[in-house]
C-alpha cells in the first residue's frame, strides 16, 4: 500500500504553499517540456495518476478530452481538486453559455500499488511527480499498458534517479558558495525516508537503467526522454531556477502502447 503522505496535516499544509500548488500548471517549471511531449488532446479518454488538486485534469477538460478520470490515494488531494473543479465549471459557465456541455471530470481515490483499470479504455495516462512514491513499479506499467489501447500514450514525470539516489540528499556548498550534488548509493535501489515537508517520507529509488526498462518489460515503447533542466528564459525569469542546472532533478517519459 501506498504511503499516503499528502493526508499528514503538515505535509499538505506544507504542499499547499508551493509555486505549483499556488499556481498549478504555470507554477510548474517543467510543464512546457511535458506538455511539448503530449498528444493532441481532444476526443481522448484520459486517466490522471496522482491527479492532486487536478490542474491537470482541467486543463485536459480545455482541450476537449472525450473522459478525465483524476486518481489520487489522498482525500485532502481530491477534495481540493473537487472544490476548484467547480469553481473552474461555474466560472466558463458565465464566461460561455455553451461550457455546460465540457467533458466532467471523476476524480476518484484509488492507492496505484493495487488499483485496476478497464482493459483498452484509455487513450493516454498521465503522471506527475507520483511515480517515485510506488514501489511496485513494474505492476504499475502492466496495468497502465492493459488499460490502454494500441498507439496510446503514457506520459509522466518522475523524480531523477540522481536526485534521489542519495541517502542524505542535501546540497555539498564548499567554501567558494559552489554547490554540488551528492552521488551516493545509485546502484543500491530501493526505499529512501526523507524529511520534506514532513518527517519519514517514503521514496523509491531505482536506476534510470531499472526504470526504463520496467517500461520495455510491460510492453511499452519508449519515444521520448527528457533530463529536465531549465531553459535560458526560465532562468531570466526565475534566476532561484539556476541550481537546477547542477544536477537533473525530474526525469520525463513518453511511451507508447505498440
Amino acid at each position: 500500500m501506498t504511503q499516503n503522505i499528502y493526508d499528514d496535516p503538515a505535509f499538505f499544509s506544507g504542499y499547499s504553499k508551493l509555486k505549483r500548488s499556488i499556481e498549478g500548471l504555470a507554477g510548474a517549471a517543467e510543464w512546457p517540456a511535458l506538455r511539448a511531449m503530449l498528444p493532441a488532446l481532444q476526443g481522448l479518454k484520459i486517466v490522471d495518476l496522482g491527479c492532486g488538486y487536478g490542474w491537470f485534469c482541467r486543463w485536459a477538460q480545455e482541450q476537449s478530452a472525450m473522459s478525465i478520470l483524476g486518481l489520487d490515494v489522498s482525500e485532502k488531494m481530491l477534495k481540493r481538486a473537487r472544490e476548484f473543479s467547480v469553481k473552474s465549471d461555474n466560472s466558463n459557465k458565465l464566461a460561455n453559455s455553451n461550457s455546460s456541455a465540457m467533458t466532467a471530470i471523476t476524480y476518484t481515490r484509488a492507492d496505484l500499488e493495487e488499483f485496476e483499470l478497464s482493459p483498452g479504455h484509455f487513450d493516454l495516462a498521465y503522471s506527475s511527480l507520483a511515480f517515485h512514491y510506488i514501489k511496485d513499479l513494474p505492476r504499475l506499467f502492466s496495468t497502465l499498458h492493459q488499460a490502454l489501447v494500441p498507439g496510446a500514450s503514457l506520459v509522466f514525470s518522475i523524480e531523477h534517479p540522481v536526485y534521489m539516489a542519495p541517502i542524505h540528499p542535501e546540497w555539498l556548498i564548499d567554501a567558494q558558495g559552489c554547490k554540488s550534488w551528492p552521488v551516493n548509493s545509485y546502484q543500491r535501489e530501493g526505499p529512501r525516508v526523507t524529511n520534506w515537508l514532513a518527517d519519514g517520507v517514503i521514496k523509491h529509488h531505482r536506476t534510470i537503467g531499472t526504470l526504463l526498462n520496467h517500461l520495455i518489460d510491460a510492453g511499452f515503447t519508449l519515444t521520448r526522454i527528457h533530463e529536465w533542466g531549465p531553459t535560458e528564459a526560465q532562468l531570466t525569469a526565475r534566476p532561484e531556477l539556476a541550481e537546477e542546472c547542477e544536477r537533473p532533478m525530474m526525469l520525463l517519459v513518453s511511451a507508447r502502447r505498440a
